[in-house]
């Protein structure tokens, strides 16, 4: 569903993403890990078509990104970090928006936003602002509209962070239901402990490089002992003053 070959992205002398190779089967969940500033959001442009690489190739859903990035947004549903959604729009109104985008008639789009805001919980707050609306929320409008087109591939920037527990669970078990229809996800996380939960593969990039790859069973030890070796190590820092009385 989702394959790189040598995808590389550049900026001047700083190279992003250092060809970068990657097979993702058809109804897996991909984690892509690496500290912030490694190469993860640049990848996910890429893939989605939102950036151009500098070399490589990849084909998402069976388009090639460079060469057919418009059929591969159409086949493919976003999650981005930044949500990009429209404060003075409903959450109601971000859906019935979004369906004429992706050739989906009327009542179809208003027959799935119904059953998206029931699946995600957002039914009782469709009427809300997203400016008042908290950020899981907001997170669960953003989801409903990448996942409102019936996607052959999912793209999650980020998907746990800033969420209560609830809805942390409703979006995993969401993951798990679209994986055994054949959907793909790729996502990012900083959070390792839902991630050796969910993955069926963990992809781990440091400095625009992959240094890991495999099924989370190949895991010679425990994810957050494996990251911390491989990409990032925690720093430890002697604050003596902390915790002691004034003299």
């Amino acid at each position: 569903m989702i394959t790189c070959r040598n995808l590389t992205k550049r900026y001047g002398d700083h190279i992003a993403v250092d060809a970068l190779n990657l097979d993702v089967p058809a109804g897996s969940i991909c984690c892509f890990l690496g500290p912030n500033g490694a190469g993860k959001s640049t990848t996910v442009k890429m893939l989605t078509g939102l950036l151009k690489p500098t070399a490589g190739q990849a084909i998402v859903a069976g388009h090639d990104i460079a060469a057919d990035s418009l059929a591969v947004k159409r086949a493919i549903g976003v999650l981005p970090e930044t949500l990009g959604l429209f404060g003075t729009l409903t959450v109601e109104e971000h859906l019935h928006l979004s369906g004429p985008i992706y050739g989906l008639t009327r009542a179809e789009t208003h027959q799935r936003t119904d059953q998206l805001l029931r699946a995600l919980a957002l039914d009782d707050g469709r009427q809300t602002f997203i400016d008042h609306c908290s950020y899981g929320m907001r997170k669960k409008t953003a989801l409903a509209m990448a996942l409102l087109h019936n996607p052959k591939a999912l793209f999650l920037d980020e998907p746990f962070e800033g969420i209560d527990p609830v809805t942390s669970k409703t979006l995993r078990e969401l993951m798990l239901t679209l994986t055994s229809r054949g959907v793909t996800v790729f996502l990012t996380s900083h959070i390792l402990s839902i991630v050796e939960r969910l993955a069926s593969q963990i992809v781990m990039i440091r400095d625009g490089r992959v240094v890991w790859n495999s099924r989370p069973d190949e895991l010679p030890k425990s994810l957050e002992d494996v990251y911390f070796d491989l990409v990032e190590t925690p720093i430890v820092e002697e604050l003596p003053w902390l915790g002691s009385s004034p003299s």
